[in-house]
């Protein structure tokens, strides 16, 4: 079940805020990371409808099993992007109000986050039928952990490569934006994919561990992300300065 979780896990989408979250502590490329969440935020629903494909055809490859693509669609559209679009409509009109009155967004949208974590883990650690022992628990978080950190060191090797044309700082949006994944919509995707499933608990849990994982380590190199990017750009500022003239 490692290997069909661990996919599931590469199809989700990006997340929203963790991301520019984690590069503005940094001090990185926040006005990139802030355009990776709006440009995932627009286009939120091809993401999901690409994701929900993916997750299919990857679990049913070489299976003769037929997959109700129109049930899962049709409940895909008003799961995710009905609400998206209302919530755009009603935006408009009360676009002054919210301007005014500042509600705590940010706030809500932690609690909320909490809580869609706290349920799952009930729901799946609540399962009778869930058949995971602890060191099969402890395998799985150090699988999550190895394939986060072996990712934000390729991404790294990637955009800081000699010919490449990224900044420290645009390097640092790039570790966290492209290894960061969504468990706000990644959830609500499996319980509609895998609906009546009986290993629907399992399928979900490395994801459980991928968000808190992301979070953990990207808090934790904080401070190591910072340092090299400050002492890349003064390396960087000191060989264009350019050179006084020798006297003769």
């Amino acid at each position: 079940f490692v290997v069909s979780s661990l996919q599931t896990v590469g199809c989700m989408p990006p997340p929203v805020s963790s991301a520019v979250i984690l590069t503005k502590a940094v001090g990185g490329n926040e006005a990139a990371a802030i355009f990776n969440s709006a440009f995932g935020s627009f286009l939120v629903s091809n993401a999901v409808f690409i994701a929900s494909v993916l997750i299919v055809l990857f679990l049913t490859l070489g299976s003769s099993s037929s997959v109700p693509f129109t049930s899962i669609f049709s409940q895909l559209f008003m799961t995710v992007v009905v609400p998206l679009i209302i919530g755009q409509i009603v935006r408009r009109y009360i676009k002054d109000w919210l301007e005014r009155k500042k509600p705590p967004f940010g706030t809500i949208s932690s609690c909320v986050l909490l809580m869609i974590i706290y349920t799952t883990f009930c729901d799946t650690f609540a399962n009778p039928n869930i058949d995971l022992d602890k060191f099969s628990l402890i395998i799985v978080v150090f699988i999550i952990f190895s394939v986060q950190m072996s990712f934000m060191f390729l991404t790294f090797l990637f955009s800081t490569r000699n010919n490449s044309s990224f900044t420290p700082a645009d390097t640092v949006a790039i570790i966290f934006c492209s290894t960061h994944k969504s468990l706000t919509l990644g959830i609500p995707m499996l319980k509609i994919v895998f609906a009546g499933y009986e290993h629907l608990s399992l399928i979900s849990v490395p994801l459980l561990i991928y968000h808190p994982a992301q979070i953990l380590l990207g808090s934790l190199l904080v401070p190591t992300i910072k340092s090299w990017m400050v002492s890349r750009q003064k390396a960087l500022k000191l060989t264009r300065q350019p050179k006084a003239p020798v006297k003769v």
